[in-house]
């Protein structure tokens, strides 16, 4: 029989939902007798194992369930139905600042945290170095923790959590405010762990991370297991679940057809869009619907890196316009333009747009870009007596989602033919 180091047993977490806080009061004093809660399932019949020296991702959208199943495992929640079984010692980073006490200094902290975990003064002197180097934070370790940044704080967490030598570490997302460089650091010391046959268990939705780092995945849907298996398998089926394509082999590109008539069921509604998208024009051509298109014909925000991708846009027409322009450009978080084009820059003829008629734009490339997120923005444009004038413009639209297991610096890859050549 294999050995695991953690079983999870038809978990179930319910939770009591009342409309009124009264509602509460009265059915905890006894005052009721009829219910006055709706209830409601974080988790229902979970159940998965991990086997000792794995490294196991937990995926699903926001409020799946996935860091209430790392809560539970950990102790910190108890199950409303089920069992977890642990064989091992668990060190455990949550969410930030769980377990810090915020008055007490980070060594303060240090101490504080060993001795939760079950170690002994001595043993955490002997750790401390390794800690402290980890972390990185210089003098603030004598300075109360209140007084950290995000990143202080994140730093000297991960420190502790992963320098106490556990069996089992458990990580919930807190690596995403660090920066570059310690993120890097830590997914190094996930090799070291994984080289040396420690479990772990993260929840991200960096999926180029879990599908790296990897070697089994779970999802999460709404509080369900909605399966588990090859990192490629899952993520492949969380991207469907994102743009609520999983029980559908629509593609997107069988809408194609009636470019020209009323579509009930827009491109676009299969993507995540951007709520606060900066849109302008003077509306006389306007961008219908448009998406984003992967090199299986799925509608996605989430495209692999080496693979084609096609970005649609659908234009309507309400006059004539000659010579319209048909822009995208691709930015990062920070706002920096890292590529586009336009069709006048393609040096297509466009011709004039007609009241009433409908133009379908396509572009198709190879995703370069390094992994990570991106927002596209989307335009229609032209020149009037020699001036630029804006028809439509939609600015950072929606997210891109780059994935890949590659590491490159810079913005976009040469993917370089590597040749090496050893001599004697």
């Amino acid at each position: 029989m294999e050995e695991y180091a953690i079983r999870v047993k038809q978990v179930d977490k319910q939770y009591k939902l009342y409309d009124k806080p009264v509602d509460r009061l009265k059915e905890s004093l006894g005052l009721s007798k009829k219910k006055r809660y709706k209830e409601h399932y974080a988790l229902h019949d979970v159940s998965f194992d991990v086997k000792k020296g794995e490294t196991v991702g937990i995926i699903g959208t926001n409020g799946s369930g996935k860091s209430t199943i790392l809560k539970i495992i950990t102790g910190v929640l108890n199950p409303s139905k089920g069992e977890v079984d642990i064989n091992g010692r668990i060190s455990a980073l949550l969410e930030l600042g769980a377990g810090f006490n915020m008055e007490y200094t980070g060594i303060e902290n240090v101490y504080l945290n060993g001795t939760m975990i079950g170690f002994s003064r001595e043993e955490i002197d002997t750790k401390l170095q390794d800690i402290l180097d980890f972390a990185d934070i210089g003098e603030f370790v004598n300075q109360p923790v209140k007084t950290y940044s995000s990143g202080m704080f994140v730093r000297l967490a991960f420190a502790v959590a992963i320098n106490i030598d556990p069996e089992i570490l458990i990580v919930d997302e807190a690596l995403s405010v660090g920066d570059v460089f310690f993120q890097a650091k830590c997914y190094k010391k996930f090799e070291e762990f994984k080289s040396m046959g420690k479990t772990i268990l993260f929840v991200s939705h960096d999926l180029s991370s879990i599908s790296k780092y990897c070697d089994k995945v779970v999802l999460l849907n709404k509080g369900v297991k909605m399966a588990e298996g090859k990192p490629k398998e899952i993520v492949d089926l969380y991207k469907k679940v994102l743009v609520h394509q999983e029980d559908t082999e629509f593609t997107g590109e069988e809408k194609t057809e009636n470019a020209g008539k009323e579509d009930k069921q827009l491109w676009k509604g299969s993507l995540s869009l951007n709520p606060d998208a900066d849109v302008y024009g003077s509306g006389r051509a306007v961008i219908e619907d448009f998406s984003i298109v992967n090199e299986s014909g799925d509608i996605t925000n989430i495209i692999d890196k080496g693979s084609k991708f096609t970005i649609k846009m659908r234009v309507c027409f309400h006059d004539t316009i000659e010579a319209p322009i048909f822009a995208f450009a691709i930015k990062n978080l920070k706002g920096t333009t890292i590529t586009g084009t336009n069709s006048m820059y393609e040096k297509i003829d466009t011709g004039t747009g007609k009241p009433g008629q409908v133009y379908e734009i396509k572009y198709t490339q190879v995703m370069n870009l390094q992994r990570g997120e991106y927002l596209l923005s989307l335009g229609c444009t032209g020149y009037e007596r020699g001036e630029l004038t804006v028809y439509h413009r939609m600015y950072d639209v929606c997210s891109m989602t780059v994935v890949s297991d590659k590491i490159t610096d810079g913005f976009y890859d040469l993917n370089p033919v590597t040749e090496l050549k050893k001599f004697s």
